[in-house]
């Protein structure tokens, strides 16, 4: 743990592995040779790409993470598997495969909020939430994340009590955390497929709040 006004948890899983998400793999290397290819002879439209790009990052892959926090909101038995063995619990419903295999689910709770980060590279739970931001990767968010975490939730518009605590999660090659929101109040009787539409991506890693009904679109 790290104490100056919060805390920033991580363990010794840094010393390793984290090189790889800096760099290209030999596919990513030969599609984005390819993308440059084709942009450059008029074959496709680099706008179009960065579209489809939005769409995993935004849409599509977080209804994974969606789904399981509703679980957790909607089913007491499964929340208590997801914080005593996330990566088991998040298999059951289907979602594993490049780096989500390790998981660990933080509870936001009235007392205490959760933001997960990435100091040294940008390791991510790509099972759950899809692509990472590019604010996440960005290594003014990577730094600044553990030395003023309630400056950058504000910035993001999350201006929490300061009596809340902020709890700062270091993300590794080997560990990978998903945030678990605080369930929004009015909710009740609503079924897992509506509760889903109110989480977002930011929520599940710490840099927002699950939507009230009301705001949800």
């Amino acid at each position: 743990m790290h104490d100056h006004e919060d805390d920033h948890a991580h363990g010794d899983e840094h010393a390793h592995g984290h090189g790889h998400d800096n760099h290209y793999s030999d596919m990513q290397a030969r599609v984005k040779a390819l993308e440059t290819l084709m942009t450059e002879k008029g074959l496709i439209d680099p706008a179009a790409i960065d579209a489809i790009v939005e769409t995993y990052e935004t849409k599509v892959g977080p209804r994974n993470g969606a789904h399981v926090v509703a679980k957790a909101w909607s089913d007491a038995d499964f929340a208590d598997w997801l914080r005593r063995d996330a990566t088991a619990a998040i298999n059951s419903l289907g979602y594993t495969g490049r780096q989500g295999e390790h998981m660990r689910a933080v509870f936001n709770t009235a007392e205490t909020h959760n933001l997960v980060v990435c100091t040294l590279c940008s390791c991510y739970p790509w099972s759950v939430l899809g692509l990472p931001p590019v604010w996440y990767k960005a290594p003014a968010y990577r730094s600044r994340a553990v030395i003023d975490p309630r400056g950058v939730l504000a910035e993001f518009g999350l201006r929490l009590p300061e009596d809340k605590k902020i709890r700062v999660w270091d993300s590794t090659a080997e560990l990978r955390y998903l945030v678990i929101p605080e369930r929004p109040e009015g909710t009740d009787g609503m079924d897992e497929q509506v509760l889903a539409g109110l989480v977002s991506r930011d929520a599940m890693i710490g840099t927002a709040v699950a939507r009230r009904p009301e705001s949800a679109t």
